[in-house]
């Protein structure tokens, strides 16, 4: 465990991320309020007590959300932990995504008035006494939670009440969290936050963080409605053991718990407030001092820009290739039909009369496709809607509520594909394929997300989902998505079986000794490394969104990753596929869904290589949660990929084969 900070910002300046986020269309810049925050977020304005009015508001509410650390996937509510609680006030209703992902926002004990500066203000005093049992096991929690470095998330005005700290090269890093305390080990050894001051040196001690600075600044309204609004929220946490504890001051030593204290330990809470006029930022593009100080630009834009390159030029390379070689066997073919001494065929043309043969497991074939269309079409509209800024870090859960609702509705697709080519691959238990659609991949994905459940259900984590929400999951299921696959299976079944350029013999083929390189696993293995060259530098981000709880907000990039994958694995598949034919081999369709679908255990190597290298994860049931959910996003990813890869070769076969005369 390194002596740091939470966080290590860029050493790169951020202008060259900001430009380049602009240039892709997903910087919340400089811009009217409502080109950025589209739905459901308007300002909201505050003004001075005895001004308020229905349109200005004088009370500013301090919210918190769950507590979480970089070391434990077990995320905690506030309400988990011995704090001051709030004695009344409204929770804020979730959404299905921040339930999903474990937010649980509360209302605070932290009241104040717009403009009202406050000095030393206490919030409430926790005694503590070491030979209570109930009383040790709150310490023993506060004291872990401490070593795990737990970071408090708060919210003022759907902001996130930041800690801004110096780091290398004097760039300024803003933590939207800030740490419960830390601790000074037997050996002197300051962990996490005790780097930041010389008074916490004690050995073997806990310094909690009692009170904050917190600084609230705002823009006043020029034009149209009267008042402020807030456009940041900074704070410094601090430790203080008060010398008067009911009249605190705000001075003295550090607020210390030694591991080996008993006795009684009384923790006084208190806050300091102060206001302060920024006209330089407006309300519509205040995220962008957390955003451009994320540590997302210590990966140089020129390496990303560098890998689209190479993936441009590969694609370039294989279309050309593919183009040239194709267009010269079709017309030899051609002129050869033509001409009376024709030589005995060769090539991919040998293998006519068979390309076209139902594979084995045709049916489990048919059900990935269905599954995988489900996928395919709920990330493009998800992403396509995330471009668009619907979707921005200020909008929680709504990335996640969008793609299960888009999942939910997307049932007719993918009954309508495994249908119309379970029926091409000559199947007629329809109604097997049918429920199989329908049960078995969200099955498995549903299964493995219940068993993680459990874990986070027993260790009494924030994360673990309530009843309620998974009954509500599983009637989403059963009473929309299900009904939607059928609807979709009894059109795909409906219509006539594709037509196929070229008759199918009646006796299989036999397939050539194949060479190395033209066996299936070869190929598979070959066709996925071109596709994750293209996403493993995203795929950092993405692992660091959800795993080191960082904002990701750079959709316009992943998008055009996205679009890159989908080209990628298209091109792949199809080289490889051409490759196959013509060593005589006819056996494409499982192999064109493996080809590209293996990109997913690549995915799954990089994720374990990121477990290692990055995270600081720490305990069975992180690990075993960490993997858990890593297996879930493999197979989306698995079906996914795969999908993309069979229809690419699919209309890759039709296509040559419709071309070239057969006799």
């Amino acid at each position: 465990m390194s002596s740091r900070p939470p966080a290590s910002p860029p050493a790169q300046g951020s202008r060259l991320l900001l430009l380049s986020l602009l240039l892709l269309g997903t910087a919340p810049g400089p811009r009217p309020a409502s080109a950025f925050y589209l739905p459901g977020l308007a300002p909201v304005n505050f003004c001075a007590e005895e001004k308020k009015s229905n349109e200005c508001k004088a009370d500013i509410e301090l919210f918190v959300n769950r507590l979480d650390s970089v070391e434990s996937v077990l995320p905690y509510e506030y309400t988990a932990f011995d704090f001051c609680q709030a004695s009344e006030g409204k929770r804020p209703s979730e959404n299905l995504g921040q339930v999903l992902f474990g937010e649980r926002i509360e209302p605070s004990p932290y009241k104040f008035t717009f403009n009202k500066k406050e000095t030393c203000k206490l919030v409430c005093t926790k005694t503590y006494n070491t030979e209570k049992a109930e009383d040790k096991q709150k310490l023993d929690f506060l004291k872990k939670s401490m070593l795990l470095n737990y970071q408090h998330h708060w919210i003022v005005d759907n902001m996130p009440v930041t800690w801004c700290y110096e780091v290398e090269d004097s760039q300024k890093f803003c933590n939207p969290g800030f740490p419960i305390g830390c601790y000074i080990t037997d050996k002197g050894h300051a962990k996490d936050a005790c780097v930041i001051s010389s008074e916490f040196h004690e050995r073997d001690t806990f310094y909690i963080f009692n009170h904050v600075d917190i600084k609230i600044y705002y823009h006043v309204v020029e034009t149209g409605s009267m008042g402020a609004r807030l456009v940041a929220a900074k704070l410094e946490p601090k430790s203080f053991k008060h010398t008067h504890i009911d009249k605190p001051d705000c001075s003295g030593p550090a607020m210390d718990i030694s591991n080996k204290a008993s006795g009684e330990i009384k923790i006084a809470y208190t806050y300091s407030i102060s206001f302060e006029e920024e006209k330089n930022i407006r309300w519509a593009s205040r995220w962008d001092y957390i955003l451009e100080s994320m540590p997302h630009t210590h990966i140089q834009w020129f390496s990303i820009m560098n890998s689209l390159v190479i993936v441009l030029f590969l694609s370039g390379m294989v279309a050309m290739i593919m183009l040239r070689t194709l267009h010269k066997d079709i017309a030899r073919y051609n002129q050869m039909d033509s001409t009376e001494d024709a030589q005995e065929e060769f090539g991919w043309k040998l293998v006519h009369g068979d390309i076209f043969r139902p594979p084995r497991k045709g049916m489990l074939l048919s059900v990935f496709l269905g599954s995988g269309t489900q996928i395919l079409i709920m990330t493009f509209v998800t992403l396509f809607f995330a471009c668009l800024g619907f979707l921005s870090p200020a909008n929680r859960g709504a990335l996640m509520t969008c793609a299960v609702v888009l999942w939910v509705l997307l049932g007719t697709p993918a009954g309508y594909v495994a249908a119309r080519f379970y029926k091409s691959f000559g199947g007629e238990k329809w109604k097997t394929n049918v429920l199989l659609t329908s049960f078995l991949c969200p099955g498995i994905v549903f299964a493995d997300f219940f068993i993680m459940n459990l874990i986070l259900w027993g260790e009494g984590s924030s994360a673990a989902i309530p009843f309620g929400t998974l009954v509500a999951i599983l009637a989403l299921w059963f009473c929309i998505s299900v009904p939607l696959t059928f609807i979709g299976a009894y059109f795909g079944f409906k219509k006539n079986a594709i037509e196929h350029p070229v008759r199918t013999n009646q006796i299989p083929r036999q397939i050539p000794e194949q060479s190395f390189y033209t066996k299936p696993l070869p190929g598979i293995i070959m066709g996925g490394i071109l596709p994750f060259g293209c996403i493993f530098i995203q795929l950092f981000f993405i692992l660091n969104s959800i795993w080191s709880h960082q904002m990701y907000y750079m959709f316009g990039f992943l998008f055009l990753v996205f679009i890159i994958l989908v080209i990628t694995c298209s091109e792949a598949t199809i080289l490889l596929c051409y490759f196959h034919l013509c060593a005589e081999d006819y056996h494409w369709q499982w192999r064109s869904f493996l080809t590209s679908g293996f990109t997913a255990v690549y995915f799954l190597i990089y994720a374990i290589h990121y477990f290692f290298s990055k995270l600081q994860i720490t305990g069975t049931a992180s690990t075993i949660l960490y993997f858990g959910y890593t297996m879930i996003m493999v197979l989306i990813f698995f079906l996914f990929t795969g999908t993309i890869g069979f229809f690419a070769c699919f209309w890759f076969v039709t296509k040559i084969y419709s071309v070239v005369k057969v006799d």
